[in-house]
């Protein structure tokens, strides 16, 4: 089977809104079974996006991002997986093994149009502080443009030249490239930790952030276990506070200046 053109243009511009839905909407939420059954549908074979899609979706279950962390995009990779399982005619477990590799290729171009929306946030910056809400409403939409470039060009060209361009690319990206955006993907975590930390009452409770990377740095707890060792120590916290909001309670309900209890009246 060969692809149409107005399929290659319906499923680059699939690429365009899951990626903007993602950001703003989300409506699809990011999820690679909704992006692998659309594309089943541009397709005519719904049976094997819902497959491809659904697969995909199980490698992502339970993992999130953090900070400005970046995970593999396999929303792109069940769009364009999907795609060649049913050209390809090879079914569903070629358009999964293609997939992975799409999604870990799209993790640099994710990268890639993090540091190009830099530009618009700077300007964002120097348009608070002039006041113009126009500048800043422009420069937030002229961001979205970043964003779908680094999914539908990519998008684009895979179906343009076919499966071949995808290993030939991942095979022969070169080494101060990957190396490089490894690195800075590696750095966007931190700097997205220490974005958050500025906007949380870290000095009012600095013994929980101590606990934490005493428990990740030295006891190597996973981040699942830091999650629910967090979850803990909020109970904690809020159960505390509560106690000492009844407390303040019963202290205010003592003898009026009349000499009555709260809540009495008198005959």
């Amino acid at each position: 089977m060969e692809i149409q053109v107005w399929q290659i243009i319906a499923l680059t511009i699939l690429s365009l809104i899951f990626i903007w839905d993602s950001l703003m909407t989300a409506v699809f939420d990011g999820k690679p079974i909704f992006a692998g059954i659309i594309a089943g549908i541009i397709m005519g074979d719904i049976t094997t996006g819902l497959a491809v899609g659904a697969t995909l979706q199980l490698m992502v279950l339970g993992v999130g991002t953090y900070g400005g962390s970046s995970m593999p995009d396999y929303v792109t990779g069940a769009i364009v997986g999907t795609v060649f399982a049913v050209t390809s005619g090879q079914g569903i477990e070629f358009g999964i093994g293609l997939a992975v590799p799409v999604g870990l290729l799209m993790v640099n171009l994710d990268i890639f149009g993090r540091f190009c929306n830099v530009f618009f946030a700077k300007r964002v910056e120097a348009a608070i502080e002039r006041l113009d809400y126009g500048a800043i409403k422009r420069n937030i939409w002229y961001g979205l443009i970043p964003w779908g470039l680094s999914r539908a060009f990519p998008v684009f060209v895979m179906l343009i030249f076919g499966e071949d361009i995808v290993n030939t690319l991942v095979e022969n990206m070169p080494e101060w490239l990957t190396g490089g955006l490894s690195v800075a993907g590696g750095l966007l975590p931190a700097v997205g930790i220490a974005i958050l930390l500025r906007y949380l009452p870290v000095k009012k409770y600095i013994s929980y952030l101590l606990i934490g990377f005493f428990a990740a740095a030295y006891l190597a707890v996973p981040m699942f276990g830091i999650a629910i060792l967090g979850a803990a120590m909020a109970v904690i916290s809020f159960q505390q506070n509560l106690k000492d909001s009844q407390r303040v309670v019963v202290a205010n309900a003592g003898v009026s200046q009349e000499g009555l209890l709260d809540g009495e009246y008198e005959d």
